[in-house]
């Protein structure tokens, strides 16, 4: 396989006596210090060790050093501060796309005092043409360039496709040999009562059948970790210090119920789709309706749901009073359909927490933010996305419970709505009901969080509004462990004004104790305490390039 231009192999330098690995929380210091020479090897024609082996030579390289002050001082008291890079930060074709930009980019966000970056890696992008075939390059060298600048990195497993729209230029499609698998049977894909499919994400129904050349999708998904794990084994825990683990459409643990990714007026209003008319999601409706006694049960999902916008009062399921959502039959179907998911995500789950044990990564899984309609006694939209949560049932508190059994921490979004400015689109909605709702379940169930917000054009009241919810579950007696991902970088991010209410809210968020790393090469170049050319320069190379 041949390797890109440049690439990366870290080397480590201790002095006497210290570790010459860090553990992923800092729970024991030493008043010395590490100090991590990084090495990058440029035009190199020698392909780096498949298993991502540190390289202990040096000749010839050009030689980067990071130093951590590892003392007790540097203990932090507020919550830091992650932001997700591009979707493409790697290409299809496995590239870093414009390291140049992305390497002034990530020089400015270390300045700014933000922790580390948030990097999505793609299943279609690194098991694209073949079963077990994986292609680490363009990640490896984005995970080191993060190194090179002070910076962690949370990785995100993506086995989900991204964007629906087949001309969008950030369309990321899942694996080709996958894509040939559901066109040769296209029930490997989610449906719904009119017969459209979703390729987003397999079909949770077909979980633990050999569908995918032999393989379930369970395994795949698994084989994909552990070469994950066994590739950068030397980063995990030291630069590496969380992986989210996908687990549906966006990455979370949810069926495709919504007709779009996209952020839009139509979103706040839509009740969703169930999605379980595909041969195999139908197969295992039929199998539990029949152990009810019940068969007529198990021929298709619930009638009456109406369309993806009407009313909820005005549908017979999800209706207040009377709606069939709340009788018998009703509760039967909303148990498998959730049910469904639970089993899904504890696989996933046991899996993850098999492969990564004794990495001393944190391992994280996130769930969707659907706040529309969450007044309502049947929460429509959340039902149809598998969550079973009504108003006299917790639907969340299932789903938490298995991330603490397995050690996982949550990732949530939408942390800068506010009611008051939703209910003008949909008087049904609350983002701040539906938030306290999962953090006082979190809370019970003593797992960290990681905070998102979901819109990506945050103002000052934005950034507030994250603040404040993220007291709400931090705050107490007995501190609970939060952080926040920000969505996402862009050219954007960097307009001056932007840049400022971002730096602003990072050391808010930091409470004063802001990370800090000191970058040093040949040339003596040291990372500045101001950004301001940088950013001028990155939006330009944005802009232009």
């Amino acid at each position: 396989m041949a390797i890109s231009s440049q690439s990366f192999s870290p080397s480590f330098i201790s002095t006497p006596n210290d570790l010459t690995r860090l553990p992923s929380t800092f729970t024991h210091f030493r008043k010395t210090q590490t100090r991590f020479a990084v090495s990058s090897r440029l035009n190199s024609s020698k392909s780096s060790d498949a298993g991502g082996s540190i390289s202990p030579e040096n000749g010839g390289e050009v030689p980067y050093e990071l130093h951590h002050d590892l003392s007790p001082q540097r203990r932090r008291l507020g919550s830091p501060v992650f932001v997700t890079l591009p979707v493409k930060s790697v290409g299809l074709e496995g590239k870093i796309w414009r390291p140049k930009a992305m390497m002034l980019s990530l020089k400015a966000l270390a300045a700014a005092g933000v922790e580390g970056v948030v990097v999505e890696i793609w299943w279609g992008v690194v098991e694209r043409n073949q079963p077990r075939v994986y292609d680490w390059r363009g990640y490896r060298e984005l995970v080191m360039m993060a190194c090179m600048c002070g910076l962690k990195v949370r990785a995100v497993l993506a086995f989900h496709q991204h964007g629906t729209d087949g001309d969008d230029p950030n369309g990321i499609p899942l694996p080709l040999w996958v894509l040939d698998e559901i066109q040769k049977d296209p029930d490997l894909a989610f449906s719904d009562r009119f017969g459209r499919r979703n390729i987003e994400y397999i079909s949770l129904g077909c979980d633990i059948l050999p569908v995918l050349r032999g393989r379930s999708p369970i395994q795949a998904y698994a084989d994909f970790m552990r070469d994950f794990r066994d590739t950068f084994r030397p980063y995990l825990g030291f630069i590496i210090t969380g992986v989210q683990i996908g687990m549906g459409p966006g990455g979370e643990l949810r069926y495709p119920s919504l007709s779009s990714q996209k952020l839009n007026m139509a979103w706040s209003r839509e009740l969703g789709e169930f999605q379980c008319y595909d041969k195999y999601m139908l197969a295992s409706l039929n199998a539990s309706a029949r152990n009810m006694g019940k068969r007529e049960w198990g021929n298709g999902g619930p009638f009456g749901t109406g369309s993806l916008t009407k009313n909820p009062e005005r549908s017979e399921f999800f209706r207040n009073e009377g709606g069939s959502w709340n009788m018998p039959y009703g509760k039967f179907f909303l148990e498998w359909y959730s049910d469904m998911l639970l089993l899904h995500g504890e696989r996933i789950c046991r899996e993850a927490e098999t492969i990564f044990r004794g990495t001393e990564v944190h391992i994280s899984a996130k769930l969707a933010a659907i706040h529309w309609h969450y007044v309502t006694q049947s929460h429509p939209s959340e039902l149809t996305a598998g969550y079973y949560n009504t108003f006299n049932r917790d639907g969340y508190l299932p789903i938490l419970r298995i991330f603490s059994k397995y050690g996982f921490s949550m990732c949530c979004s939408c942390f800068e709505m506010q009611d008051v400015v939703m209910n003008k689109i949909n008087p049904d909605c609350s983002p701040e009901g539906f938030l306290r709702q999962l953090l006082l379940a979190a809370r019970l169930c003593d797992i960290s969080l990681e905070g998102q917000n979901f819109s990506t054009d945050l103002d000052d009241d934005g950034f507030t509004q994250v603040l404040k919810m993220s007291k709400f579950y931090s705050d107490g007696i007995e501190r609970r462990p939060f952080s926040f991902n920000f969505v996402r970088m862009d050219k954007n991010m960097f307009e001056p004004r932007n840049w400022d209410r971002f730096t602003r809210f990072v050391r808010r968020m930091s409470a004063g104790n802001m990370f800090r790393a000191r970058l040093n090469s040949v040339g003596n170049l040291q990372l500045k305490t101001t950004v301001a050319a940088e950013v001028g320069l990155l939006y330009q190379l944005y802009q232009y390039s």
